[in-house]
């Protein structure tokens, strides 16, 4: 028998933990503790779907929808969210698939301009259920670094990496593991500096990184350079699977002979290796032919090139091609 859950009240959660923990698909983004930290935000509205055989929890799919331009701008602007992509038993029957899926599409398909799940995994083998249901494929880059030893990592790193991770910590700059509130504000204001000149994209306000401190499984590591934090990186993880690189900036430029960015990542990938993670993932590196420059920064890092894409369900069209317009002169303007 198959149940169709659509509020995150109905979902086991022992069943639930117990699968991100077998789950190849597993995300900290699938997480009940990532459920609970979005629900909580007032910028993204959290919506939970799960599926259910013979009572065992076999697919959950937690996705945020967030807009741009306050009232005015929800209608117009209003995305659904999945990162990680859904969290599936390896023994989801298509029937049980199928039905997530239109139960993901049915929760949202008033409520947002498109659906889009940022697969971190292998959806391969379910590829043909996501089309039947109406998700189209995207292909999308990402690098996942194994972190099964520092040794291994490493070697990986190319020369010119290495060489100034090494400079930077020659230079005095060091590693604050256990940053205080007060550093990781800091950390914030380099990123959202770096969103405004470079990113260009919405970048949540210091409330949501500030609720993200006192989680578990969130780790803040941060660069400091002549007593002031010059960089990091905010990671979050499924523990003893991946660390996942979720934001990273630096003042790269501003202090000569160190790469504070370069080091931050250096860091999260020296952590994953240290405390037993399996991988160290940078989600995401672009599309295939697109000149993409985080692409060429990431590579360096070592690891290997995957191609996991997207699955995309546009729910009005219209305002979806307005959007995809609006971004493309966006970036021709950077």
């Amino acid at each position: 028998m198959i149940k169709l859950l659509s509020d995150i009240s109905q979902i086991n959660l022992q069943q639930w933990r117990e699968l991100l923990q077998t789950a190849r698909t597993a995300s900290w983004f699938q997480s009940p503790e990532a459920a609970v930290f979005f629900a909580k935000q007032p910028h993204f509205r959290l919506f939970a779907t799960a599926v259910e055989e013979n009572d065992m929890l076999k697919g959950v799919c937690i996705s945020y929808l967030t807009w741009n331009g306050g009232v005015i701008g929800k209608p117009f602007t209003s995305r659904a969210i999945m990162n990680g992509g859904p969290l599936l038993a390896e023994d989801i029957s298509d029937d049980a698939l199928t039905q997530l899926l239109q139960g993901v599409r049915a929760s949202l398909q008033k409520k947002s301009v498109y659906i889009e799940m940022r697969n971190f995994e292998d959806y391969a083998r379910w590829r043909t259920i996501f089309e039947q249901c109406g998700f189209s494929y995207i292909q999308h880059l990402n690098f996942h670094i194994s972190t099964l030893s520092i040794e291994e990592m490493e070697q990986g790193l190319w020369q010119n990496r290495k060489r100034a991770i090494r400079q930077t910590q020659k230079e005095g700059a060091v590693a604050v593991l256990s940053p205080t509130l007060a550093q990781v504000r800091d950390f914030y204001c380099i990123l959202k500096d770096l969103y405004k000149r470079k990113v260009k994209t919405p970048l949540p306000d210091w409330s949501f990184f500030e609720g993200l401190y006192a989680l578990p499984n969130v780790h803040y590591l941060l660069v400091e350079f002549q007593e002031k934090i010059v960089g990091g990186i905010l990671a979050v993880a499924v523990p003893h699977h991946t660390l996942y690189e979720w934001y990273v900036c630096g003042e790269d430029g501003l202090h000569e002979r160190i790469a504070p960015s370069a080091y931050a990542t250096y860091l999260g990938m020296r952590f994953a290796a240290e405390n037993a993670f399996s991988r160290f993932d940078m989600m995401g590196a672009g599309a295939p032919g697109d000149k993409y420059g985080v692409r060429d920064f990431k590579e360096r890092f070592g690891g290997t090139l995957v191609e996991h894409g997207r699955f995309l369900y546009i729910n009005k069209p219209i305002l979806y091609q307005l959007g995809a317009l609006g971004v493309k002169i966006l970036k021709h303007f950077k």
